[in-house]
């Protein structure tokens, strides 16, 4: 999906709960843009518990498994609050827009190089961080020539996190059928081919857009 503005499209942050955490939040000492620094700690102990999950074996790789899609999952939830905290509670700040962009972009390469790492793919782990890195250079490389915010998928942020939890969730029960890290290995594929078609359908769409009529 594609907004014509600078926000993310999410259905959760017209939801009950989260109005009711933003608004606490707003309403304390704490700043959009620290929320925004948090969520690379949260990548970064996520990409930890991937890279020890692949490692390990028994109760410790399920605590992991368990820890990695935990803070995958907090880390969205920083994305999503620090954009609540700034817009409707008040708060934004002049360097916020580097806030908002560049943890992501952290975030990613630490989720996705620790999961590489772990696995013993280190290759695949990196390829997955630099077309998630890719997609939204393309967006903002939209916003900067003028052009509508491009949040289309298939794997945008939002996708990414949900394909790498539910690899996470899915691989615990690997023991059943003797496997290991099979799983993850398909959600990191899975996360790198889309976010590389992501970036191409993304580009795609702004090189139509600078074509037409009146752009320039």
């Amino acid at each position: 999906m594609t907004e014509t503005g600078d926000r993310r499209p999410l259905a959760s942050r017209n939801t009950r709960w989260a109005g009711t955490i933003a608004r606490w939040m707003a309403a304390r000492a704490i700043t959009p843009n620290q929320i925004s620094q948090a969520s690379m700690v949260a990548a970064a102990l996520a990409g930890g518990a991937f890279l020890l999950a692949g490692q390990s074996m028994g109760a410790t790789r399920i605590v992991c498994l368990l820890l990695a899609a935990l803070f995958c999952q907090l880390r969205l939830l920083c994305n999503l609050f620090d954009g609540m905290v700034a817009v409707e509670g008040g708060k934004g700040e002049p360097d916020g827009p580097f806030w908002n962009e560049f943890p992501d972009r952290v975030a990613d390469i630490l989720i996705f190089a620790g999961l590489g790492y772990g696995i013993g793919a280190p290759g695949l782990g990196w390829a997955a961080a630099a077309f998630a890195v890719l997609t939204a250079y393309i967006r903002e490389l939209g916003r900067a020539t003028g052009n509508p915010s491009d949040f289309s998928g298939p794997m945008a942020k939002q996708h990414r996190m949900a394909t790498v939890t539910a690899a996470a969730a899915i691989s615990i029960l690997e023991p059943v059928w003797q496997g290991h890290n099979e799983v993850l290995a398909i959600g990191l594929w899975v996360v790198a081919l889309g976010a590389a078609l992501t970036a191409f359908r993304r580009g795609q769409t702004l090189v139509r857009r600078l074509k037409e009529p009146g752009k320039h």
